[in-house]
């Protein structure tokens, strides 16, 4: 059997001294490499080529041009949807800014989708407790803050345990070049608010909007928003816990231009997207490579392909079937320091046609 090319990241934890970041999609010591595309051996300093399927929007992210002083904000903040004028952001950032960055994020500018308040801004609070959030109307504004170096970080949603996968935020992590580097989970609290002197009885209506309550001045309306929207905006807390279930729990994914160098000092967790060739049992066969390892899989979410949503396979004497054909997302708890990580996507290879990580991180054990 042969194993397919793929691109590499070197794991500094091997080989500190020579380690470096060549831009790829997998995390290998510099000490192994594919012999043959056969099997792994021991030997330092060979990296291999990315993998040439082109999938979805997986175009390499431009790079910005830090020699320009301004950017033409009118359009920028029009296109990308953003509550702040953007002429209050400060410039973008330089290494020296990077490497003096402290870990409470008091240096740190994290974009979240929705108003001040929101949960997603809780969740980026969470992350990095004095960091400077930045609302944006959008998801994929959020994608292109980081992008554009307007932001450092994004703080997006991508599953809740009652409502399930955010479908739109696993598509834009395929159609934009951003890494996973931590993720955060947060209890969700529905609160309801009311303006000062108000009890639950004068309420007649509750919208989920707190901003309108309290810029309106409407005593008869309540607001169902977090305990922070409260006092972002002035208003009381007539009941709290107004969630269905009360294990109402949001993970979000912290997103960076960069990746983290992974570790094992701490439980990891990495996230990929694949597809796969056509054959019976091959989703069982792909599966398999984490098994034989002993790797947990905590998360498996399939997309059909955008762009190339048919597969058209001739397997019988009465004509063409059509299939769906899939993106898998799949996070495991390893992380890319360990070998049994690296073996399992390199056997991974065996099978699929296209394969990126799109990110190892420290997982989140503290609700």
């Amino acid at each position: 059997m042969s194993l397919k090319a793929v691109p590499i990241w070197v794991c500094a934890n091997h080989f500190p001294q020579h380690s470096s970041q060549l831009g790829g999609d997998l995390f290998v010591p510099k000490r192994c490499r594919f012999v043959g595309y056969s099997r792994m051996e021991c030997f330092a300093g060979l990296s291999l080529e990315r993998a040439k399927t082109p999938v979805e929007d997986d175009k390499p992210l431009a790079k910005p041009d830090l020699g320009v002083a301004s950017i033409d904000v009118s359009n920028t903040n029009q296109s990308l949807g953003f509550h702040k004028d953007l002429n209050s952001l400060p410039k973008p950032l330089s290494a020296t800014d990077f490497s003096s960055s402290l870990d409470d994020g008091s240096k740190v500018r994290v974009a979240y989708q929705g108003v001040p308040g929101a949960y997603s801004e809780a969740a980026a609070l969470k992350a990095y407790p004095k960091c400077e959030t930045v609302p944006c109307d959008q998801f994929e504004a959020a994608f292109k803050a980081v992008e554009l170096w307007l932001v450092d970080k994004a703080v997006l949603p991508i599953e809740n345990s009652v409502g399930g996968s955010i479908h739109r935020n696993y598509d834009l992590l395929l159609r934009h070049r951003l890494h996973i580097v931590g993720e955060v989970k947060l209890v969700v609290n529905h609160c309801l608010l009311g303006l000062p002197g108000v009890r639950k009885e004068d309420l007649k209506r509750v919208l989920s909007h707190p901003q309108v309550v309290a810029a309106d001045g409407i005593r008869d309306t309540g607001a169902v928003a977090s305990s922070r929207a409260a006092e972002i905006y002035g208003l009381d807390i007539l009941a709290e816990g107004m969630q269905d279930q009360s294990d109402n729990i949001t993970r979000f994914l912290i997103l960076a231009r960069e990746p983290i160098i992974p570790g094992t000092e701490k439980p990891h967790k990495t996230s990929i997207v694949f597809t796969l060739e056509e054959g019976p049992g091959i989703l069982f066969k792909a599966l398999a490579v984490f098994a034989l390892r002993e790797i947990n899989l905590s998360k498996i979410e399939s997309r059909p392909q955008r762009k190339r949503p048919l597969r058209v396979v001739d397997d019988s004497n009465k004509g063409s079937a059509k299939y769906f054909d899939y993106l898998f997302y799949i996070d495991f708890e390893a992380s890319m320091a360990e070998p049994r990580a690296q073996y399992a996507l390199g056997h991974l290879q065996e099978f699929a046609k296209f394969i990126r990580v799109l990110g190892c991180y420290p997982m989140d054990t503290i609700l």
